[in-house]
């Protein structure tokens, strides 16, 4: 079995965390003021509402060959392309009506090409946190961060650029263990900000 493939219980039991944590960040965010949703959060060059915005895009798709499109325009640089669009939708719609499509898409099917359930709670739970540690409100559980952490491999440190030679990540608050090196113990929320480069590895 490869990293990315997950037994059918445990594809079910991660689509209910995302639905779980899109719900906890939307009543989290319905209480924020003007001030907060303009504050920069931990994804860098993002405000909170281009991190609302960048969380809505797969509902506001029409269609995958859309999606294709946007992307071909932007040189199929997926990173470019999601800072763009976030970008022109927070110029387009306000705070509440990115909320409302945020709210209304709790239980949206949507999964991350090729990464499946683990990729869409990894998706909430890591822009979740630009915005809760941003602001200083209630982190993602614990538990689902350590969800998260369980289906990290080595495509996922390729992606944020996260080297880990020499140590291994070790949960302090977690059953988790991220690496083959020396251990290095930190709580599960420093170890995701760290590998995902919102903050400097844990050491």
């Amino acid at each position: 079995m490869t990293e990315n493939d997950i037994v059918p219980a445990e594809e079910r039991r991660l689509q209910a965390e995302t639905f779980a944590e899109r719900e906890r960040l939307a009543a989290l965010l319905a209480g924020l003021t003007t001030q907060q949703w303009a504050a920069p959060s931990l994804c860098a060059g993002w405000r909170v509402r281009e991190v609302v915005a960048h969380v809505t895009m797969p509902y506001r798709m029409a269609s995958a060959e859309e999606f294709q499109a946007a992307l071909a325009a932007h040189g199929f640089d997926f990173d470019r392309y999601a800072d763009a669009e976030a970008h022109e939708t927070t110029e387009r719609l306000g705070d509440a009506e990115l909320l409302a499509i945020y709210r209304d898409n709790v239980r949206h099917p949507w999964q991350p090409p090729g990464d499946g359930a683990a990729g869409a709670l990894s998706h909430e739970v890591i822009h979740g946190l630009d915005i809760t540690e941003a602001l200083g409100l209630p982190a993602v559980p614990t538990e689902r961060i350590a969800g998260v952490l369980a289906h990290v491999g080595t495509k996922n440190l390729a992606y944020f650029g996260t080297d880990l030679s020499g140590i291994s990540l070790v949960g302090t608050d977690a059953d988790v263990r991220i690496g083959d090196g020396t251990p290095v113990p930190a709580p599960v929320r420093e170890i995701l900000l760290g590998i995902t480069g919102r903050r400097p590895l844990p050491s």
